[in-house]
C-alpha cells in the first residue's frame, strides 16, 4: 500500500535544523506519530512528498521558514516590566514563562533578555526562523485509522 492523499499514517520523524541538531525526534520517545493526510498535521509541502510513499520507506524534505514554523517576527518580541512576574520568579535567559491571555488561554514565551527594570519576552515559535530538515520513516500505512498495526513501535 502506498500513502495517498488521505491515508492513515504511522511514521517517526525528526526535526533537524541547519546545524544539525536534532529539535524534535519520535523515536527517542519511542512512540511513533499516527495521523491522517489532509488534515493540517504537517505542511503541504511536507504531505505532497510523502504522497506514494510505502512502508519502510525513508523521506527528506528541506523547509525554508516560511514553509515550518514561520519567520521570526519582531512584533512578537515584548519588552515586560519585572513587577508583572511574581516576585519569587528567578528570571535568566532561556527561562519558558507562560502568560494567561483574556480567554483564559496560555501564552508560552521566552525570557531573551532580564534587564534592572524590564524583562524581554519572545513570543515567536521557538523554531521560527530557521531552515528545518524534516526526515520520516514510514511504519504502517492503513485507509482507516484502526487498521494501523499497532504492534509497530519502531
Amino acid at each position: 500500500m502506498k500513502v495517498a492523499s488521505d491515508s492513515f499514517v504511522k511514521m517517526h520523524f525528526k526535526f533537524r535544523l541547519k546545524d544539525g541538531s536534532i529539535a524534535e525526534d519520535t523515536e527517542n520517545y519511542n512512540r511513533p506519530f499516527i495521523f491522517q493526510m489532509g488534515q493540517g498535521c504537517f505542511t503541504d509541502k511536507v504531505e505532497n512528498e510523502l504522497v506514494g510513499a510505502t512502508v519502510g520507506e525513508s523521506k527528506r524534505v528541506v523547509l525554508m521558514p516560511e514553509e515550518a514554523f514561520g519567520e521570526k517576527h519582531p512584533a512578537s518580541i515584548y519588552s515586560v516590566p519585572k513587577y508583572r512576574f511574581p516576585k519569587d520568579m528567578e528570571l535568566e535567559e532561556g527561562l519558558i514563562v507562560s502568560f494567561s491571555q483574556k480567554d483564559g488561554s496560555k501564552l508560552p514565551g521566552l525570557v531573551t533578555e532580564v534587564g534592572e527594570n524590564d524583562v524581554t519576552v519572545d513570543f515567536n515559535h521557538p523554531l521560527s526562523g530557521q531552515i528545518i530538515v524534516f526526515e520520516a520513516r514510514i511504519l504502517d500505512i492503513a485507509d482507516e485509522e484502526g487498521k494501523l498495526n499497532e504492534d509497530i513501535a519502531s
